[in-house]
């Protein structure tokens, strides 16, 4: 049974592999436009010796991948990898975050996953001991009810299907499905590997492990149904966290930086890179205890996102806009 407008402050992120310091950040932040685009004549002359690119058998041809793209053996005879399918190299339009409005934020929500539907934001928030599933009020960002997680697990992406959620966690190899109206809880799922983001496209859960694979899945099962390899520029595009399914299009924060990609489901290219470094500054985050940008969602009767971060005092609504 989900509880009411609860007020909670947790413990300030430990510093695990998921809450490292702001200097990393900043060292992990993405290259400008102009970076990116002097090298892609170099890249391309590289990649064009190259006698192509491999696509691997459902069991793998010993390629590397993380740990949590090697799915449940049950499925493995079904599970194909999928990797950019051509020489060419799609160089991703750059924008950046045009904030349209703000919002309060508990920071006490250490964000992991975000979604938005019928006039309510749901959210996933992780860290042992500290980990819920709540629904949240976007004007005065008060919980206006949770659950709590057990303790030992660490709570990551959320996503909606119909009527009801799918939660994942880090390291915990389980996904937990509940009911919408009122969280109860209805099931469980085993997986391999670590859990990060999550979304729903409509057809499949699409799910990222922190490498540069994403994992499609079926929406009632939770069993792997393929695998993507994420691409930018032409490399391996690695620390996918988490995900929004929009307009055929796959969103994806990008871990220690303040970079938002989108992503083509069909090719594993990033199609566009998202500059979010002006919302909220290193030195201010340092200042207020706060972590990394994580959490996109869209609003459809807006027309634009909204974004946040670990232990944020606000949300966004931004549109993405060329820079």
């Amino acid at each position: 049974m989900a509880k009411k407008r609860k007020k909670k402050r947790g413990k300030r992120a430990p510093k695990s592999p998921k809450t490292r310091a702001a200097s990393a950040r900043s060292a992990a932040r993405p290259r400008t436009r102009a970076s990116k685009l002097a090298g892609v004549g170099a890249l391309v002359l590289l990649v064009a010796g190259l006698t192509g690119l491999w696509v691997s058998s459902p069991s793998g041809d010993g390629s590397a991948q993380s740990s949590a793209s090697r799915r449940g053996s049950h499925a493995s005879s079904q599970v194909q990898d999928q990797t950019p399918s051509s020489l060419g190299v799609t160089v991703p339009e750059s924008l950046r975050v045009h904030v349209l409005a703000r919002h309060p934020h508990a920071t006490d929500a250490f964000t992991q996953g975000l979604l938005w539907h019928a006039g309510k934001l749901y959210e996933s928030t992780g860290l042992e001991g500290q980990s819920t599933l709540r629904e949240v009020a976007l004007g005065s960002g008060e919980v206006a009810r949770y659950i709590d997680l057990p303790d030992d697990v660490f709570a990551e992406g959320l996503a909606r299907v119909d009527d009801e959620l799918w939660q994942i966690s880090w390291k915990g190899h389980r996904a937990y499905r509940y009911r919408l109206s009122d969280f109860e809880k209805l099931g469980e799922a085993r997986y391999q590997g670590e859990g990060w983001g999550l979304c729903y496209d409509g057809t499949r859960l699409v799910m990222s492990d922190g490498s540069d694979t994403l994992t499609f899945r079926d929406p009632e099962s939770f069993a792997p149904l393929g695998r993507l390899h994420v691409s930018k520029l032409g490399r391996p595009l690695r620390h996918l966290n988490e995900l929004e399914c929009r307009d055929g299009s796959v969103y994806a924060n990008v871990w220690l930086t303040d970079e938002i990609v989108r992503i083509d489901p069909a090719t594993g290219h990033v199609t566009a890179s998202i500059d979010a470094s002006d919302l909220y500054s290193d030195a201010d985050r340092r200042r207020d205890g706060a972590d990394v940008l994580n959490g996109i969602a869209w609003l459809p009767d807006q027309g634009h996102f909204l974004i946040t971060g670990k232990l944020w005092p606000q949300t966004y609504e931004v549109e993405f806009v060329p820079r």
